[in-house]
């Protein structure tokens, strides 16, 4: 299918966070111009222009760009994707970057939704974090947001270390006094190449304990539906009709564009990776040559494993009949004995018509998935 979506990465950011291992460059604004320069040439090198149901621009942060350069930015994309009647437009926000100015430029070209990377309201934890924000800071950007846009969504991260559960419930009713249309909320993973990953090493910062991240999400779930936010996706809570549309696209096996340093599209069962480096993509760009730095053509039953596995993480899960109609893969003959066995131990529900997680395969589905993408 021809797709309906896209995506669009910025890689800028004031300064990178100790555990953050997106593709960014911090301090590095003399690159805007040239980055903007090669965008537009990836994005001519991409053909006629199309019609999207969902664009969504992430970082980096998009909102880092002063008001002229993301008024440039925003031409640029819009020239190449214009939006379909009710589309959803998403951009990534920092609390501090969210001025009048910068909402004013959301605001005129058309941004439907804003993700405000909030990560906490508490000081000792956003100091951990190395944010650069407070939670008044948070406050005012959301209000900006709620009088520009027609969605705001809050991302929160959970079990920092020296982090208590009496401090994440705290987080967690701070962020509904705002009365957000979507939560998202990630536990802390130490990744390979960021600070924290360093720091842990060398036994400077230990990641929480297993039971108490447990608890930690199982308390996310309980007080966020609990709060009339339906709990749609592993890591995210929306208000009815709030959902991320753009992600339920990655969820459900959809194609999308997407350009950038770092941006991986998926056309015609053929996934791309563009190159990580900014510098690299700016130079590869500007020299005529392609920003691709990896490209693989799924096979039929690649493209089935990870239909399922993407689609296990919505809550509603795997529809059988539909999926063995889209894929031509029946689910308990493609999951074979890994799947059987996740069943038996109470991580899937499997009935005439569905396979989902159950409560227990949300506490442990980043286990699962590596079982059902092997042959």
């Amino acid at each position: 299918m021809f797709p309906r979506s896209a995506y669009v990465h910025v890689p800028f950011c004031a300064h990178r966070c100790g555990y953050c291992n997106f593709t960014l460059v911090a301090g590095r604004d003399e690159l805007v111009g040239p980055y903007l320069d090669a965008l537009t040439r990836e994005l001519t090198l991409q053909g006629s222009a199309a019609e999207v149901d969902t664009l969504f621009f992430g970082g980096g942060t998009p909102t880092h760009l002063a008001p002229a350069d993301l008024t440039r930015l925003l031409t640029i994309v819009l020239r190449q994707f214009s939006l379909a009647a009710g589309a959803e437009f998403s951009v990534e926000a920092n609390p501090v970057d969210l001025d009048e100015a910068r909402l004013d430029v959301l605001s005129q070209f058309g941004v439907t939704r804003i993700s405000l990377g909030a990560q906490s309201f508490d000081a000792s934890k956003l100091k951990l974090l190395e944010r650069d924000h407070s939670a008044a800071d948070i406050a005012r950007a959301f209000e900006g947001a709620r009088r520009h846009v027609a969605q705001v969504s809050l991302d929160l991260i959970f079990a920092t270390p020296g982090e208590t559960l009496d401090a994440w419930q705290r987080d967690l009713e701070l962020a509904l006094q705002l009365r957000p249309d979507h939560i998202s909320t990630y536990g802390l993973t130490f990744e390979r190449g960021t600070s924290f990953y360093a720091r842990q090493v060398h036994g400077q910062l230990a990641a929480a304990d297993e039971e108490l991240q447990r608890q930690m999400y199982l308390t996310s779930i309980d007080r966020l539906t609990g709060a009339a936010l339906e709990h749609y996706e592993v890591s995210n809570f929306a208000r009815p009709g709030s959902r991320c549309r753009h992600n339920e696209v990655y969820w459900t096996g959809g194609t999308f564009f997407a350009v950038g340093p770092g941006a991986a599209r998926y056309i015609d069962g053929r996934r791309e990776v563009n190159h990580r480096s900014t510098t690299t993509y700016i130079r590869r760009v500007l020299a005529g040559e392609s920003a691709v730095a990896e490209s693989e053509q799924l096979g039929p039953e690649d493209a089935a494993r990870e239909r399922l596995v993407f689609g296990l993480r919505r809550l509603q899960g795997i529809e059988l009949a539909e999926f063995e109609h889209q894929t031509g893969y029946n689910v308990t003959q493609l999951g074979g004995a890994a799947l059987a066995r996740h069943i038996d131990a109470g991580r899937l529900e499997l009935t005439a018509t569905r396979l989902r997680l159950t409560r227990e395969g949300l506490l442990l589905s980043d286990a699962i998935w590596p079982d059902l993408l092997r042959v």
